[in-house]
């Protein structure tokens, strides 16, 4: 069966989404703000909730229509089949609703009247009039979006948030999210044969990320999705097979990087620094769960003494943003020192996220490019700075 998917991201990073999507080999239907839609089956629903780097969640779309009263949007739900979608013993709820620029906007009210409509549906579906739903199976939470009154209604077939790898156990202060980082990744021409230094990497997401990246590791091979136990929509093999066409990527991806030697040690050349030590320790044991801590080396260090004799590297970052008043006199030095590091790097690129707006100022140069990203509900942006390209090596 064919399904309409919806895979949000950040704002500002449908780019990278989309360019996932068309890599597993499926067809854009729409993008939009913090949104693109996409066409798959049963087996697209498995592979784009493992491979997916850049989404929060995978949705699938059951219906979209235009509602101006309450009234409509009951007829409407209620019109649906929602048995095609859940059985009767499903445990089904509206997990989110959001209005922008509509007559309905109350979440309390979308929540009771959606629920209501898609349960006396399903009691007439199953011939069960009267009846409550046991509600004792599988999850199919419904999430909802309403924007010019046009509304639609996906299930969520991931469960928790695709950010949630399983490998962040250890946090520091103001982490970015693993969704976050990889599409910031992508944005840039890093990969796997060129330098990458995070001078700020906290809890490692950045390097982690980039060393799954170059080692072809599924981001969500090592957990499970509200949609596995979908029995009535997909069979189990298709999960077998999606997660043994990870375990097949990440196999081939580490003899890539191993070579002729018996280790991965020196394979790719990702670091992490941090004045913080106990935020060392946390990237390193994070490192570890990922399965990538020969791929990264972490060390203790402050931005001012960043060095690297070769040319040609990254710098990919979260630096402080001083988010409040007190932080904010402490964030001059802060950027001046990373600017400085960044000027003794002999044709290094640097790729920086913040919410500080002074950045460029103290760094000392204007960004070649500045995209404006939103971080949760917080505005940052993220500065291009663009070094050479190293020269194309000749073939022997």
């Amino acid at each position: 069966m064919r399904f309409e998917l919806i895979a949000p991201c950040h704002f500002g990073l449908e780019a990278c989404t989309k360019r996932e999507i068309t890599g597993l080999g499926y067809e854009i239907r729409e993008v939009s703000d913090g949104k693109v839609v996409f066409v798959g089956d049963e087996r697209a629903i498995c592979r784009s909730n493992i491979f997916m780097r850049t989404t929060e969640r995978i949705l699938l779309k059951t219906c979209e229509f235009k509602a101006y009263t309450w009234d409509e949007l009951f007829e409407a739900c209620y019109a649906v089949n929602w048995e095609d979608y859940i059985p009767w013993n499903g445990r089904v709820w509206v997990a989110k609703a959001a209005s922008v620029k509509s007559k309905l906007f109350s979440p309390r009210d979308f929540q009771t009247i959606i629920q209501k409509a898609v349960v006396k549906r399903l009691q007439k579906a199953y011939g069960r009039e009267g009846e409550r739903l046991p509600m004792d199976g599988a999850s199919y939470a419904l999430r909802v979006s309403a924007y010019k009154d046009v509304i639609t209604i996906g299930i969520d077939t991931s469960g928790e948030s695709l950010h949630k790898r399983g490998y962040r156990k250890n946090t520091v202060k103001a982490p970015i999210t693993e969704t976050l980082a990889s599409a910031l990744i992508m944005l840039t021409p890093w990969n796997k044969d060129r330098i990458l230094v995070d001078p700020f990497c906290g809890s490692g997401t950045f390097c982690i990320e980039a060393a799954m990246m170059a080692a072809n590791i599924a981001p969500g091979m090592e957990r499970n999705f509200a949609a596995t136990a979908w029995g009535n929509i997909i069979p189990k093999q298709l999960w077998y097979d999606a997660y043994d066409e990870a375990r097949d990527m990440k196999a081939e991806g580490l003899r890539a990087l191993k070579g002729d030697s018996d280790s991965l040690i020196g394979s790719v050349d990702i670091q992490g620094y941090d004045i913080d030590n106990e935020a060392i320790k946390a990237a390193r044991d994070n490192a570890e769960l990922a399965g990538v801590s020969e791929l990264i080396h972490f060390q203790q260090r402050d931005v001012a003494e960043l060095r690297h004799p070769k040319k040609y590297g990254f710098i990919i970052t979260n630096p402080p943003y001083g988010e409040r008043l007190e932080e904010k006199e402490d964030m001059p030095p802060i950027y001046r020192a990373l600017g400085e590091s960044f000027r003794g790097l002999d044709d290094w690129s640097m790729y920086c996220i913040t919410a500080y707006e002074d950045a460029e100022k103290y760094i000392g140069r204007k960004a070649d490019k500045n995209r404006k990203i939103y971080n949760g509900m917080m505005k940052t942006y993220f500065y291009s700075y663009i070094g050479a390209k190293p020269p194309k090596r000749k073939d022997a």
